[in-house]
């Protein structure tokens, strides 16, 4: 259910295109989990991030139903590119039909698979992601997994660009006291540290929902 902060963070943000509302009410009548999206403000921001940064080519890890997909891409200037990974290949027509219907199909690239598994391999191989720059990137993916994701994506953002990370305060497990041992916590947890320390970024942490990291590479 909507709090009343999150009420007046949406109603005092600007409006989502008929397309973004369309992606959020399928999402809510074809899926399980709808609050996974990540909602009108959460997307205008991601949006904004990309505007500001003047980024061109963007990564995102963990499409859901295609929602933060069509913000970042709405966000790239004509000729962007989003190379988007998504492990769920049942929500391929549910994302297609809504990046159509923004306009942005053009811009985005999907690959379907484990994303770890695949940038690891092209990183390997030398070939696709494993040879590309992107200015721009977004996790929200498997929980587990966002330090191993960090280090694959890190290598491939350019000097100033930014990351963006999802979830990150995980409904407060991670500062409560005691920390939950659940694998999805334990994971939050050591990514939290590990940015923090990292000498090679910049970051702050925002209490937008369930938390976002801003992550500017040095």
């Amino acid at each position: 259910m909507e709090s009343s902060l999150d009420r007046y963070l949406r109603e005092h943000s600007s409006r989502p295109c008929e397309a973004l509302s369309w992606i959020e009410k399928q999402t809510n009548i074809r899926t399980k989990y709808p609050q996974m999206l990540s909602g009108p403000v959460q997307g205008e921001l991601l949006k904004m991030l990309v505007q500001i940064s003047g980024a061109e080519t963007a990564l995102e890890i963990g499409s859901f139903t295609g929602y933060s997909s069509a913000c970042i891409a709405l966000g790239l200037p004509e000729g962007g590119r989003l190379d988007a990974y998504e492990i769920n290949d049942e929500l391929e027509d549910l994302m297609r039909e809504g990046w159509e219907r923004a306009g942005v199909s053009g811009k985005i690239r999907l690959h379907l698979g484990d994303a770890a598994e695949l940038l690891a391999a092209e990183a390997c191989g030398g070939s696709g992601s494993g040879t590309r720059r992107y200015d721009f990137a977004f996790i929200d993916a498997n929980k587990r997994e966002y330090l191993r994701y960090y280090e694959l994506v890190l290598p491939l953002l350019r000097p100033g660009g930014l990351l963006v990370a999802d979830d990150v305060l995980w409904d407060g497990k991670v500062y409560a006291d005691p920390v939950p041992h659940d694998a999805q916590t334990a994971g939050l947890v050591a990514f939290n540290d590990f940015v923090a320390a990292d000498p090679r970024v910049e970051a702050v942490v925002l209490p937008l929902r369930d938390g976002l990291s801003i992550i500017r590479k040095k």
